[in-house]
């Protein structure tokens, strides 16, 4: 019985492994600009409003852009796409290291450059994913998922943790300026992929070809509801917002307690990793993502009642390993069940939930939190959840009995 990771993806395809690793390398640098963006602007602000609000501001272009890069990513070369996107990118954390190296201390700096990050990530992460299934064999899609899942984590774990350290160490410049080295990683990585044009009846990207991709989707009541679930579990349970605040309230830490509790989710999804070899035996993955959405929201609840530092890791640690397993059946369902001329506008909704359901989770959290109590807004946030994914599993026939042999969504 495989009960280790499958690194099968890794060792049959040269193009996804150089594509792996480039976003490993890159995922370091992205990771310690997201909580040294989140610590900035607490800092000049003390306001857990404020840091919310970072969530919102890049809410909105995450979403017009990433649907109408979902729809470019079906219309031109996937690997230009992603260069183009991934430079601009890299250019804003140039930005970044100039706002702090001259001390502006102005917090509508940080919020406008996150906007245009995030506009340019919701360009880049479509066709990035799209080009994924044209790299390996369909039934490696869910062991690539989980590596891609690894790189993720693995520049969650050590990005805030070393983040937090350079930060203490020599500012926030220079924790910017890491991610500006480690991003050419990503470039050099997509530079030597080979043309990924798309397939298939090819539309210009436009206003109907982003509703072709919704039409799509309205009429796959099994792929729609992995969405859904993800926009319960990140809207309602998503807690890094309260990092900053609770770091201090529940544990007396400080700079260097939010990157360990950034960190920790991160933590569980790699030990989730390294002992997922079983993932891609599970062929019911509308319940699985179920189950590990359920796991997830109960973990992050029960760290809103967590007053040891090492419990409160423990459960975050525990949402995360619950993460993982969900976003790899996620990922799965879309890139398998969808055909590759209209994968590019399914990954651009696709990553509008994924990226944007933390975002406005983050505006939800902040807001409740300030409202009410920390406490209360994880608890209550857990508690939503969990009952909108039992009424989703239950409403939703397709979902319920999807099993990934027939990769039937209705």
């Amino acid at each position: 019985m495989r009960l280790l990771t499958d690194i099968r993806p890794l060792r049959e395809s040269a193009d996804f492994r150089r594509l792996w690793v480039g976003s490993t390398v890159s995922q370091l640098g992205q990771q310690m600009t997201a909580v040294t963006v989140s610590i900035q602007v607490y800092a000049i602000t003390h306001s857990t409003f404020s840091v919310g609000l970072v969530g919102l501001f890049s809410l909105v272009p995450l979403v017009v852009f990433g649907l109408y890069g979902g729809a470019m990513a079906d219309a031109i070369d996937r690997r230009i796409l992603s260069l183009v996107s991934s430079a601009g990118l890299w250019l804003l954390s140039m930005v970044l290291v100039l706002q702090s190296h001259l001390d502006w201390g102005k917090v509508w700096v940080l919020y406008a450059v996150v906007a245009c990050q995030s506009a340019c990530f919701a360009v880049n992460n479509p066709a990035r994913s799209a080009i994924i299934p044209r790299l390996i064999r369909p039934e490696l899609l869910p062991a690539a998922n989980t590596l891609s899942q690894a790189a993720f984590n693995l520049g969650f774990t050590a990005g805030p943790l070393l983040g937090a350290a350079v930060i203490a160490w020599h500012g926030f410049a220079a924790a910017y300026l890491v991610d500006v080295i480690t991003f050419t990683a990503a470039l050099y990585a997509l530079f030597r992929l080979p043309a990924v044009p798309p397939t298939g009846a090819i539309r210009r990207a436009g206003l109907r070809s982003v509703l072709e991709g919704f039409t799509f989707l309205r009429a796959a009541p099994a792929l729609l509801a992995t969405f859904l679930a993800d926009i319960l579990a990140m809207v309602f349970a998503q807690p890094r917002a309260l990092f900053p605040a609770v770091a201090g309230a529940f544990f007396g830490g400080g700079v260097r307690t939010v990157g360990l509790l950034q960190a920790a989710p991160a933590i569980g999804a790699l030990i989730g990793v390294i002992f997922s070899g079983w993932v891609t035996r599970v062929r019911r993955q509308g319940v699985a993502i179920v189950l590990a959405i359920t796991a997830y929201a109960a973990a992050v609840g029960l760290f809103g009642l967590s007053r040891t530092i090492w419990l409160g890791v423990a459960l975050l640690a525990m949402s995360g390993a619950a993460d993982m397993v969900s976003s790899a059946y996620r990922n799965t369902v879309l890139q398998s069940a969808a055909p590759d001329a209209m994968r590019g506008r399914l990954q651009g909704v696709f990553i509008v939930v994924v990226a944007g359901g933390p975002r406005l989770g983050d505006f939800v959290a902040g807001t409740t939190a300030s409202l009410t109590s920390p406490t209360i807004a994880l608890l209550g946030g857990a508690a939503v959840c969990i009952t909108g994914l039992f009424i989703l599993l239950a409403r939703n026939r397709p979902f319920r009995v999807y099993d990934s042999q027939t990769r039937a969504l209705s």
